[in-house]
Formats: C-alpha cells, sequence, structure tokens
C-alpha cells in the first residue's frame, strides 16, 4: 500500500523548476512527450523522469492515445481556475503575468 503524500511532499515535488513548469503547460492543455519536450526545451528521457515524479505524486495523470501516452492534470489536482493547482491542503496558484518557463 503506497504512503499517502502530504501536502509538503506535493510541494517538495513542486520544487523543481522543470516539475512546475509542465504542471503549469499541462494546465492550459493535456499534451504528448513531444509536445513538451518542444514547448519546455528539455530532453525526452529528463521530461519522462519528472513525469513520473508527478505521476507519482498523483499530479499527474497518463492516459493511452492510441500509441502514445497523453499527459494532464490529475482530476483531484484540478480547480476551476487554470492557474492554480489544488494540493489538498492549500492551492498554488500561478501569477497570470509570469510564466515558469521561458
Amino acid at each position: 500500500m503506497a504512503k499517502e503524500l502530504t501536502c509538503a511532499d506535493k510541494l517538495k515535488v513542486l520544487s523543481d523548476r522543470t516539475r512546475l513548469a509542465v504542471m503549469e503547460y499541462l494546465m492550459e492543455q493535456p499534451s504528448h512527450v513531444g509536445t513538451l519536450v518542444d514547448a519546455l526545451g528539455v530532453e525526452q528521457s529528463l521530461l519522462s523522469h519528472h513525469l513520473k515524479v508527478l505521476r507519482e505524486a498523483e499530479l499527474v495523470v497518463a492516459d493511452r492515445d492510441g500509441k502514445a501516452v497523453l499527459y494532464s492534470v490529475a482530476p483531484a489536482a484540478m480547480t476551476e481556475s487554470r492557474r492554480a493547482i489544488n494540493l489538498g491542503c492549500c492551492r498554488l496558484v500561478f501569477d497570470p503575468g509570469q510564466h515558469v518557463r521561458k
């Protein structure tokens, strides 16, 4: 049985700039790995690692889309706003004028 993550655990996962950028991108639209690689300018192997960490933290889900995998924000982490992530104990809100990604 997997340990339930605390808000602090989830914040630790999001303390990485790349993972935070992935979340910000996925809040706008579900995406395939290739799209994320192009948008964020990271190597596919590194992105795959970050996506695994986000999935394990239950912040991102992966769904089969034919032969590809479509990543999106996990339903429990979604909010009414496309600018915030629900961490369970709090919400992390992105400033609309600022972007984590370049």
